[in-house]
C-alpha cells in the first residue's frame, strides 16, 4: 500500500448510516483536521432502522445526535443528513442526483465513503445500503463534474474531486498514518453509545480500532495506520 496523498484542503465524507465512518475513517479525519484541512460529513440516513428494540423515530433522533458528537471528536463541525430511508437505499438516478447535488455544493477535492464491494475484509458479506451508497458516490462524482447531467440542480459542475477513498474495502490500495490520532478516533466510535448498548453483545471500541490499525501500521512501517481503497476520478 502507498500513503494517501495529502496535498489537498477540502474533503467530504458521504456514508450511509451514523457510525459508518467511525470504524477507521474518522481516525484518518482526525489527522486531517489536525493539519487544518476542512472535512464535512453527509449521511444518507439517520440509522433509524438500526435498533430492533426502539421506535425508529426515537432511534433517528438519538443516532443523529451521536453522529454529531462523533464528528466533533475528530474536528468536524458540518454534519448533514439527507433523510433517506435506512435499510432500503436504492441505486439509481434519484440517489445519484442527491449525491451530485451534495458534491457540487461542497466542492471537495477528496471524497470519503464506504466499501461498495460485496464483502468486507475476512469475507463477511457487505450490507445492501453500503454497496448501494458507495457505488452511487463514485458515480455521482462523475455526474457532478458533467455540466450536462442533472442540469436542473442549478449548480455549477464540480470537476475538482481528485480521488475517492473507500473505507473497509477488501481491496485496500493506500493507507493513512494515524499514529497520534487513534484516541480521537476511539472517542468518535464511543460516541455511538446508545447504538452499541442495544446490539446485545459487548463491544470495545478501543480494542477494535487498535486491533485493526496496529497490524496495518506494522505492514506499512508505522505504529498505526488505516487502509483505504483509492479510486482515481
Amino acid at each position: 500500500m502507498e500513503p494517501v496523498p495529502e496535498d489537498w484542503q477540502r474533503a467530504l465524507a458521504i456514508v450511509a448510516h451514523p457510525d459508518d465512518l467511525e470504524y477507521g475513517g474518522s481516525t484518518a479525519v482526525a489527522r486531517w483536521t489536525a493539519q487544518g484541512k476542512q472535512v464535512a460529513e453527509v449521511l444518507a440516513t439517520r440509522g433509524e432502522a438500526g435498533i430492533d428494540s426502539m421506535d425508529p423515530a426515537e432511534v433517528a433522533r438519538i443516532r443523529s445526535a451521536e453522529q454529531v458528537e462523533a464528528a466533533r471528536c475528530v474536528g468536524v463541525d458540518t454534519v448533514e443528513f439527507l433523510d433517506l430511508p435506512d435499510g432500503t437505499l436504492e441505486y439509481g438516478l434519484p440517489l445519484r442526483r442527491r449525491l451530485a447535488e451534495v458534491i457540487r455544493r461542497h466542492r471537495p477535492e477528496v471524497v470519503i465513503s464506504v466499501n461498495f464491494r460485496e464483502t468486507f475484509p475476512g469475507g463477511f458479506f457487505n450490507m445492501a445500503d453500503h454497496r448501494v451508497l458507495g457505488l452511487a458516490v463514485v458515480d455521482a462524482i462523475r455526474d457532478a463534474a458533467n455540466r450536462w447531467v442533472f442540469r436542473d440542480l442549478g449548480l455549477e459542475p464540480w470537476q475538482g474531486v481528485r480521488f475517492a477513498l473507500m473505507g473497509g474495502s477488501p481491496q485496500p490500495t493506500h493507507y493513512v498514518d494515524v499514529t497520534g490520532h487513534l484516541e480521537a478516533g476511539i472517542a468518535s466510535l464511543r460516541a455511538h453509545k446508545v447504538y452499541f448498548d442495544n446490539l446485545g453483545q459487548d463491544f470495545d471500541p478501543e480494542a477494535m480500532l487498535t486491533g485493526f490499525a496496529g497490524p496495518v501500521g506494522r505492514e506499512v512501517g508505522v505504529e498505526y495506520a488505516m487502509p483505504f481503497e483509492l479510486i482515481a476520478t
